[in-house]
């Protein structure tokens, strides 16, 4: 039993002429006939009544004509599956971002993208660096963003911007009017970092050493936002991403001081696994980040 054997006696069912489902299927009537009686031989069943003048499906026949047309409708639903599967561009992109970066990152990004692959949409999994690296290599998702070093077999990256971290203490604090602070300076005061296994807090602790001393009362923080409430209620002190003070983020009861040079940063990057099959959809998500407009972000790719 082919498509083909299907598609003709279809075609018969529907037009119960010979030589007009011969037509209609571009094909030789006794090509078709032959291909009938072909099918009916395997099949052990007769699928039309035939007659002087007349053809029509017999009861088994009209069964197995639906049956043939459902079949045919999903072929034809596979075809365009393929078909829309030819423009990397057409459907949904599984994104997965870091909490550090997803809340400010993402609303101009998804703008951005919009006008570079309007027919793309992205489904964002905002999760931690090791569950997005998990859901990497399980095809869970498709490409993420999070900040190097990254490090997972099969899968490369793509540098797309470095971000400086900034102190932030609240108002009137003793280092409200520095200029400028020293990654070593802090420390010795109530310092407030996100929880263990959060890769910036690792990045914090590589940039203030000091934080981690016996000397510092460290206070731990669920997120980024939990953390900057905490510093404008006057609890301590931190260290933020840059992307973390713009507006609409910053406030009145925080202030935001540069570190002295080289000042700490981090270098956010796009990670997808080798064999990905839409290398355009890469090249639209660096387009779009090509076009962000934010002073927090010193693109480098």
């Amino acid at each position: 039993m082919t498509l083909t054997e299907l598609r003709y006696i279809v075609a018969l069912a529907q037009e119960n002429n010979f030589s007009r489902a011969a037509e209609r299927c571009s094909v030789s009537q006794p090509t078709l006939s032959v291909a009938i009686a072909r099918l009916e031989d395997e099949l052990g069943v007769q699928l039309f009544e035939r007659g002087k003048g007349f053809v029509s499906p017999s009861l088994v026949g009209s069964q197995l004509v639906a049956q043939a047309q459902t079949a045919l409708d999903e072929v034809e639903k596979i075809r365009q599956i393929a078909l829309r599967g030819r423009d990397q561009l057409e459907g949904p992109l599984r994104l997965g971002v870091i909490h550090t970066i997803g809340p400010y990152l993402l609303p101009k990004l998804i703008h951005a993208l919009k006008d570079v692959a309007p027919s793309m949409p992205l489904l964002i999994e905002e999760n931690m660096t090791a569950n997005l690296a998990d859901m990497l290599r399980d095809n869970d998702i498709d490409v993420a963003i999070l900040a190097l070093p990254f490090n997972l077999p099969g899968v490369v990256t793509r540098a797309l911007y470095d971000e400086v971290f900034k102190v932030i203490v609240p108002v009137g604090h003793d280092w409200e009017k520095e200029t400028h602070i020293a990654p070593e300076n802090v420390a010795g005061d109530e310092v407030l970092l996100l929880k263990a296994g959060n890769c910036f807090r690792d990045q914090v602790l590589g940039a203030c050493p000091q934080v981690s001393s016996p000397e510092t009362d460290v206070r731990l923080g669920h997120s980024i936002g939990t953390i900057r409430c905490m510093v404008a209620s006057g609890l301590g002190v931190s260290v933020l991403p840059e992307s973390a003070l713009q507006h609409p983020y910053n406030n009145d009861m925080i202030r935001a001081i540069p570190f002295t040079d080289p000042q700490p940063s981090r270098r956010v990057a796009l990670a997808w696994r080798v064999g990905f099959v839409r290398p355009k959809a890469i090249d639209a998500l660096l387009e779009a980040v090509r076009r962000l407009d934010s002073p927090a972000c010193q693109l480098v790719l």
